[in-house]
């Protein structure tokens, strides 16, 4: 298995390593209820190296980008990132992702970790446009500092302003190296995700300066399991578990980053087909009474019927009960609808809610 610049680091804080996508990565240092209430009160950091970063270069990388993704590239000005998605021609989903335009001739693509193979294989295939498609993942180290501090302590060690919107980005000098900082993030909380390309020295060194210019605030390092907890509570969602290959955007509430009228791009017309059609299943959030934590793949049911199943789910450190998202058919989707999963025999009862879980 691989290792992150950042995994001495992780042994020396007494992290729980797993593998994770060919890495071993820090699941946990304390518990995920304390590294989760960090960032949602204060700041914590990521060691999120294991995604993988795509460069699209060419005088045809919008054409390209345009092609491969399902959001409007049109919309991005050099500075600005964009969420999206790339979609297989029946309209599955290929894998989620952000789009940062570096130039008009140049663009980063940032993957999942568990993807980084599979997407590069299906962009070579679709590669129409002769645009250079390289892969970067191995050279960047990833940080992600989120919580309400995480400007002040960012800014500590950051010679360029971070007076940034949401969803744009820097290139600026952090700890004497030049780094891109975005305005993005994986907890809905106030954050940065740092790419650093470079040493293992180097990286270590913004590492630690982090956690000096955040001792004030008492930054904790935040594992895999925080992260999941994090996303779920905002209702993002994770590829593998609430989108894959077998589902499409549309049913899986990404119509809001689906431009089809923007032209043609891989998948269009089966989205088309969906959205004229109607979707057959969707997902929803389903908040639950008690504290058995429903799992991916349990069943859920409304009365005796079978509707559908759970794809994420975990106990809410905030609201201190447990939540999960899942597909049912779409007729029994209405909020405020009450569900029932069966957990060893039991029913366990819950609403479908709106998302976010928690607001921010």
């Amino acid at each position: 298995m691989k290792k992150t610049n950042f995994y001495s680091k992780h042994v020396e804080l007494g992290a729980k390593i797993v593998e994770f996508a060919g890495y071993q990565m820090p699941v946990q240092y304390s518990s995920i209820i304390d590294e989760h209430k960090a960032v949602r009160n204060s700041v914590g950091i990521f060691d999120i190296s294991h995604m993988g970063e795509v460069i699209i270069k060419g005088d045809k990388a919008f054409d390209f980008v345009q092609r491969i993704t399902v959001n409007d590239v049109a919309k991005l000005t050099i500075g600005r990132i964009q969420y999206t998605a790339m979609c297989y021609e029946d309209g599955g989903i290929v894998d989620d992702l952000l789009v940062y335009k570096l130039n008009e001739n140049e663009f980063l693509l940032v993957i999942n970790a568990s993807n980084i193979e599979k997407d590069i294989e299906w962009m070579h295939k679709n590669n129409l446009f002769g645009v250079e498609i390289i892969n970067d993942s191995e050279d960047y180290s990833l940080i992600a500092l989120q919580g309400p501090k995480s400007k002040k302590t960012l800014q500590k060690i950051c010679d360029n302003s971070l007076e940034m919107e949401y969803y744009h980005f820097i290139i600026a000098k952090c700890g004497g190296k030049d780094v891109i900082i975005s305005r993005t993030g994986y907890t809905g909380e106030l954050g940065y995700e740092i790419y650093i390309k470079g040493s293992e020295s180097e990286s270590l060194e913004i590492w630690d300066a982090l956690f000096e210019a955040g001792e004030k605030y008492k930054i904790k390092p935040i594992g895999l399991g925080a992260r999941d907890t994090l996303r779920l509570e905002m209702g993002f969602c994770l590829y593998g578990n609430d989108i894959d290959a077998t589902t499409n955007p549309i049913e899986a509430g990404l119509d809001w980053i689906t431009k089809v009228k923007k032209g043609e791009f891989v998948g269009r017309d089966a989205i088309l087909e969906i959205k004229s059609n109607g979707v057959k299943r969707k997902l929803v959030a389903i908040a639950f009474e008690g504290k058995i934590i429903p799992r991916h793949g349990y069943e859920i049911y409304n009365n005796s019927i079978l509707i559908g199943h759970v794809t994420s789910g975990t106990m809410s450190p905030i609201l201190e009960k447990p939540i999960a998202m899942g597909y049912v058919d779409v007729e029994y989707s209405d909020f405020d609808s009450e569900v029932f999963i069966k957990i060893r025999n039991k029913e366990i009862s819950g609403k479908i809610v709106t998302l976010p879980f928690i607001s921010r």
